[in-house]
């Protein structure tokens, strides 16, 4: 009996992670400026904040994204509730890495991702997002 208790705690954990990384993948798409994928005119991010400020919200950020680009790559996993793919996208956005830029445009280039995300920014009355 015991095993199937667990099998409830495990398979409702997976649906609110499913859920929550899914409102928040969707949060930051929509928070995203549309020109956030353009490569040039980017302004590094709290560039006018007190330099402590700056390295605790790059911290965070880059953890937000570690954590989002796991569960990401957990729901894209057969068997496992969630938008992986699109998490994983969210969470490469978030961290700093070498070639990032080039990696993010090469994957919104994809007509169906951009036209997924776009769906979602129209949802929220955002504009679509432009490419170079």
């Amino acid at each position: 009996m015991a095993a199937r208790g667990g099998l409830w705690w495990g398979l409702g954990a997976s649906v609110v992670l499913g859920v929550v990384t899914l409102a928040i993948a969707g949060a930051v798409v929509v928070s995203w400026p549309p020109d956030h994928f353009r490569a040039e005119g980017r302004e590094p991010l709290w560039a006018d904040r007190h330099p402590a400020v700056r390295v605790a919200g790059l911290v965070f950020k880059n953890l937000a994204g570690v954590v989002l680009l796991v569960l990401g790559f957990v729901m894209a996993l057969p068997g496992v509730p969630g938008q992986g793919v699109l998490t994983m996208i969210v969470g490469l956005t978030l961290v700093d890495v070498p070639g990032k830029a080039a990696l993010e445009r090469r994957l919104i280039r994809r007509p169906i991702v951009l036209r997924t995300l776009n769906r979602l920014r129209a949802r929220f009355r955002r504009e679509p997002l432009a490419l170079d």
